[in-house]
C-alpha cells in the first residue's frame, strides 16, 4: 500500500480535522471565525451576567460514535463558556486573575496552531530564542546582574519549586533530608508543596513571624537562622515574599540579603504577585531589593492579563538550572543558540506560552505597562479611602490587594458576616474572596481589574459600611 503525494484531508461532518498543508481550508477559516465571534460575544456581555455563574448542566463527556459538526461543537463550547468564571466582569475582584489582554488572546490561538514544543530548539526555533531573550530582558529590568536569565514555567508554584531545587543543589544539600527552607508565615502555600515534592522532613519549612504590616520580622529571622545552625539543620534557602496573598505585603529583601550573605545562604524571592511592579521606574520602589536575589519568581498573568499560564523563574546565575535539570537530551540535535528548553527546567514538553507574554507586552508598550500598574494601585487607594472608617480593620501592603474585616466582631460572628456579605455582594455582581488568615476570616479585594471604575468601588464601600 502506498501513500498518495497529497492525501485526502480528514474531514468530519464538513470540518477538517487537521489543517491542510497544501492550501486554505475555507471550512476551517469559517469555524475559527465563528469560535472567535462566540468568544467575543462572551467577553462583551460580561457585565450583563454575574462573575461567578451557577454551574448547571455540562455537555456529555464521552465522544459520540460519530464526530460532531461545527455547529454542534460551537454549542458545546457555549455551554462551557456560559458557566465559566468571568474575569472580564467589572465586579470580578476576588483573585489575582484579571481580564485577558487582547493581544495575548490572539497569541494563545497562534500558539495552539503552531503547536511548537519548547522541549528542544529544533521543535521551536524562533520561540526558543524568543524565550531566552525575553527572560534576559525581564532579568535586566529587575536589576539582576549581567548574564541573568531563566525559564518560563506553568505557574508560580512550579517556578518556586525549581528555584528551591536549584538552591539545594548549589548548597550541596541534594542528598540531605534534614535541609530546611526559611520563610515568613505569610509565604505562599506553594512552599509547602515544594517541601513534600523534594522529600524533606515535615518540619523542613521553618516559618518566621511577621510585623504589623505583614512583613517578615528580621529579628526573628536572625534568631531562627542562628538556632538552626546550633541544631545543625542546614538551610538550603531563605524565601522573601514580594506580595503576600492576603495583604500584598513585601518582605524587607535588602536586609534579608544581608543576613543571607552573612551565613552564605541562597535568597529566593517569590515575586509572583509583586515583581512586575519593578518593570516601571515609578512603581519599582514598592518592591526594593529584587536585584539582590539569587532567584526570582515573576507571574505576569496576575497583573497584565497575560492568558494563563505565564510565569518566569529568573536566576542571577542561570547555569544552576542546567546543572540541576540537564539530561543531555540524547535524542535531540545540539542547540545552536543556548540550551534546549527541556534542559533548564523541570518541564520537558512545554507549549510556546512565551509568545503570549511577548505579544502582550508589545501591545502594552512602556506607557501601557505603567498605566496597568499605576491604575491598579490607584483603585486600591481609592477603596481604602472610601472604607477609611473606624468600623473596619484593613490589612493592606503597598500593592493592590486589600483584606478587611469589621472591628469588634468575635470569630464566630466573622464567619457569618464574611460568608453572608460575600453572597450579598455576589448577587449585586461584585465578587470578593474570603481568606482565612491568622485564625480569622476576612474579605479580600484585588484591584487589578481595569474594568472596575470609581462608581463600583464607591458602591462596594457603601455596601460594606451598611452591612455592620
Amino acid at each position: 500500500m502506498s501513500l498518495r503525494a497529497k492525501p485526502d484531508a480528514v474531514v468530519l461532518n464538513g470540518l477538517p480535522a487537521f489543517a491542510s498543508p497544501y492550501g486554505t481550508d475555507v471550512e476551517l477559516v469559517d469555524f475559527l471565525e465563528q469560535v472567535s465571534a462566540h468568544l467575543c460575544r462572551w467577553l462583551s456581555t460580561a457585565a450583563n451576567r454575574h462573575p461567578l455563574p451557577s454551574l448547571g448542566c455540562l455537555p456529555d463527556i464521552a465522544p459520540e460514535r460519530f464526530g460532531r459538526n461545527a455547529r454542534q461543537l460551537l454549542e458545546d463550547l457555549d455551554q462551557i463558556m456560559d458557566r465559566a468564571y468571568q474575569p472580564n466582569h467589572p465586579g470580578a475582584l476576588a483573585h489575582l486573575d484579571p481580564p485577558p489582554l487582547t493581544a495575548s488572546i490572539a497569541a494563545d490561538l497562534v500558539c495552539a496552531g503552531l503547536n511548537n514544543n519548547l522541549l528542544a530548539e529544533e521543535l521551536s526555533p524562533s520561540l526558543s530564542l524568543l524565550e531566552r531573550r525575553l527572560c534576559r530582558w525581564f532579568a535586566e529590568r529587575l536589576g539582576l546582574p549581567q548574564g541573568a536569565s531563566g525559564v518560563a514555567a506553568s505557574g508560580g508554584t512550579l517556578s518556586n519549586l525549581m528555584a528551591l531545587v536549584a538552591a539545594r543543589h548549589a548548597a550541596g544539600l541534594q542528598h540531605d533530608p534534614n535541609a530546611c527552607i526559611v520563610a515568613s508565615r505569610d509565604a505562599h502555600v506553594s512552599l509547602q508543596k515544594a517541601v513534600k515534592v523534594m522529600g524533606l522532613r515535615e518540619d523542613a519549612l521553618q516559618l518566621v513571624g511577621t510585623d504589623d504590616q505583614g512583613c517578615l520580622d528580621l529579628v526573628q529571622l536572625d534568631w531562627l537562622l542562628q538556632h538552626l545552625h546550633q541544631q545543625e539543620r542546614p538551610v538550603l534557602a531563605v524565601v522573601a515574599t514580594a506580595g503576600t496573598t492576603v495583604s500584598g505585603s513585601v518582605d524587607p529583601i535588602p536586609k534579608m540579603r544581608a543576613l543571607c550573605d552573612r551565613d552564605g545562604l541562597w535568597l529566593h524571592v517569590d515575586g509572583a504577585i509583586g515583581a512586575c511592579f519593578a518593570l516601571n521606574p515609578n512603581t519599582s520602589t514598592l518592591v526594593p531589593g529584587l536585584k539582590e536575589a539569587d532567584s526570582v519568581t515573576v507571574n505576569p498573568q496576575k497583573l497584565f492579563g497575560i492568558t494563563k499560564t505565564s510565569s518566569l523563574l529568573l536566576l542571577a546565575n542561570p547555569s544552576h538550572l542546567k546543572t540541576v535539570f540537564g539530561t543531555g537530551l540524547p535524542y535531540m540535535e545540539t542547540s545552536r543558540d543556548g540550551e534546549h528548553g527541556g534542559e533548564i527546567g523541570l518541564q520537558g514538553t512545554r507549549a510556546a506560552e512565551i509568545l503570549k507574554l511577548w505579544l502582550g507586552l508589545r501591545q502594552l508598550g512602556e506607557e501601557g505597562i505603567q498605566h496597568v500598574l499605576q491604575s491598579a494601585l490607584e483603585r486600591a487607594s481609592l477603596f481604602r479611602h472610601y472604607l477609611n472608617d473606624e468600623k473596619f480593620m484593613l490589612r493592606s501592603g503597598p500593592l493592590h490587594i486589600v483584606s478587611f474585616r469589621p472591628c469588634g466582631l468575635l470569630s464566630d460572628q466573622l464567619v457569618t458576616w464574611t460568608a453572608d456579605t460575600r453572597q450579598k455582594l455576589l448577587r449585586q455582581g461584585i465578587m470578593l474572596s474570603r481568606p482565612f488568615y491568622q485564625d480569622q476570616y476576612y474579605l479580600k479585594a484585588v484591584f487589578g481589574n481595569p474594568h472596575t471604575d470609581e462608581r463600583l468601588i464607591i458602591q462596594l464601600a457603601q455596601q460594606l459600611l451598611a452591612s455592620i
